[in-house]
């Protein structure tokens, strides 16, 4: 399977990060990409409640997801949107960071709210509480892609194992990770995470990125590609761009059959 993964500069503009996009799809279906990612937030990165209040749509009035399912339907290909920020019906205003698998005829396969809010403080001068804009999900998700099972998860899922381990023990081949890491935790911990991710489940991890420079706010980049023994087979460095790689799915049971840790669950006391 040929995979891409388009790593953008999002802004607070949904209709201008829209015909970035677009681009960009066109690019990694042009190269013969049968599975196409986008990072986390695809359709805006905005700091202020009030812009997202203005330019956030419900799903079924969002244009880029419109759009995103006439691509993927006009080319044949599966897209995952590793998330919009959309509205939600809550009481309290909230919206969701929602991934959306789009089949190649174009359907909505599955979707996943990231579970995990990325509520940190970095350092003396950046902190983030995604819990006020954004409320969490509370469902695990596999999903087929051209009959390959993929479980999904949005950025701060990174950092808790125990999720990964249950998609792997659920089938998964492959987890996605749409990201808009920081500049300080990115160099800090994406790569090796992403690797131990990898290495853990015995799957591969195919991490879209975003990057740059958002008004006031910085992301990492270095969109991923990790194989199930924990080589990276691609690394988008810090431009805005598509990283393909073909991956070989048979690589999956190869590794899980040498190591089988994914698999082995042992039961013990403690501690106190």
């Amino acid at each position: 399977m040929k995979v891409s993964l388009v790593q953008l500069t999002s802004g607070d503009d949904p209709q201008e990060n829209l015909s970035r996009t677009l681009a960009l799809l066109d690019c990694a279906i042009s190269s013969g990409a049968q599975f196409v990612l986008t990072p986390e937030v695809t359709n805006c990165v905005s700091s202020s409640r009030a812009h997202q209040d203005a330019v956030l749509k419900h799903p079924e009035d969002d244009i880029t997801l419109a759009a995103i399912r006439a691509k993927a339907r006009q080319a044949a290909v599966s897209v995952l949107i590793g998330s919009l920020a959309v509205k939600t019906d809550d009481p309290d205003g909230r919206f969701a960071n929602r991934s959306f698998m789009i089949g190649p005829d174009g359907n909505i396969k599955s979707t996943y709210d990231k579970m995990h809010m990325f509520d940190v403080q970095v350092s003396d001068h950046e902190s983030y509480h995604e819990s006020k804009g954004y409320r969490p999900g509370g469902r695990a998700v596999i999903t087929d892609v051209g009959g390959v099972k993929t479980g999904l998860t949005i950025c701060y899922d990174l950092r808790f194992p125990y999720l990964f381990r249950a998609l792997a023990q659920s089938g998964a081949q492959i987890i996605t990770v749409p990201s808009a890491f920081s500049q300080v935790t990115g160099a800090a911990h994406w790569e090796p995470l992403l690797r131990a991710r990898a290495i853990e489940t015995g799957a591969f991890i195919l991490a879209p990125a975003q990057t740059g420079d958002h008004g006031g706010r910085q992301t990492f980049g270095h969109s991923m590609i990790i194989d199930p023994w924990g080589r990276i087979l691609a690394d988008g460095g810090t431009q805005t761009g598509v990283t393909s790689v073909e991956i070989n799915l048979e690589d999956v049971s190869k590794v899980r059959a040498r190591i089988p840790a994914w698999s082995q669950n042992t039961s013990f006391e403690g501690p106190e």
